[in-house]
């Protein structure tokens, strides 16, 4: 995939999502186990590139890390490097295409963790999945849940990973930091997606949205 033909962290801000944030009490450890082992009905939020399927779609999933740390849950993120193929330098999860030595979706998002990020299987605390999701680079992505108690050790992949670094989950869990962007893309359509600045980083795209349906989750 051809590097970005535009910037998002250039675009005006269409619109925000506006809800509001979470309520303490869904943001500490016991809660979400609870929540995923007894799911309520809701609806995911389904982006533009999550409605069109290429013929071929390429199997992946990524690990959605909350770090259980002493002053509130965090989300683990990476940025990745500048010279990959494909979404250079954006923030990401841990996580990747699936391969044949992978027995199941959350077995591919712990092989990659580790791979990307040295993250070590028995610090992961598997509590559940969000609804697949479709990238508009050809990715069918498995979003897998998992908690991290301290202490842990990580050292990231030169090659894939150029940071790692953690977000509040307080300021990700509050519509009032989804912005919503849009963009005329040059071989026709528009596309929208969501963007969840954090200091220095531009959280946007996949991760964004995956993130926004994570809000819609457990506000259900």
């Amino acid at each position: 995939m051809p590097k970005l033909s535009f910037d998002p962290e250039l675009l005006p801000i269409e619109s925000v999502g506006g809800e509001a944030p979470l309520e303490a009490a869904r943001l500490s450890v016991d809660w979400l186990r609870r929540h995923f082992a007894a799911p309520p009905s809701w609806q995911p939020e389904v982006l533009d590139e999550s409605i069109g399927r290429r013929p071929v779609m390429i199997a992946a999933s990524v690990l959605i890390p909350l770090v259980a740390r002493a002053d509130g849950l965090t989300m683990l993120l990476t940025r990745r490097t500048e010279h990959l193929a494909t979404h250079a330098g954006q923030i990401s999860f841990p996580g990747g295409r699936a391969e044949k030595v992978d027995v199941s979706p959350v077995d591919t998002a712990l092989r990659e963790a580790h791979e990307e990020i040295g993250l070590e299987r028995r610090h992961v605390e598997i509590i559940g999945q969000l609804p697949d999701y479709l990238t508009g680079t050809g990715y069918h992505i498995t979003p897998v849940v998992a908690l991290l108690t301290p202490p842990f050790e990580l050292r990231a992949d030169a090659g894939e990973v150029a940071e790692i670094f953690e977000v509040p989950l307080a300021h990700l869990m509050n519509g009032a930091h989804h912005q919503r962007l849009s963009i005329d893309l040059p071989a026709g359509g528009r596309r929208s997606f969501y963007a969840m600045p954090y200091q220095r980083y531009f959280i946007w795209g996949a991760t964004a949205g995956m993130l926004r349906n994570l809000f819609h989750f457990l506000r259900a």
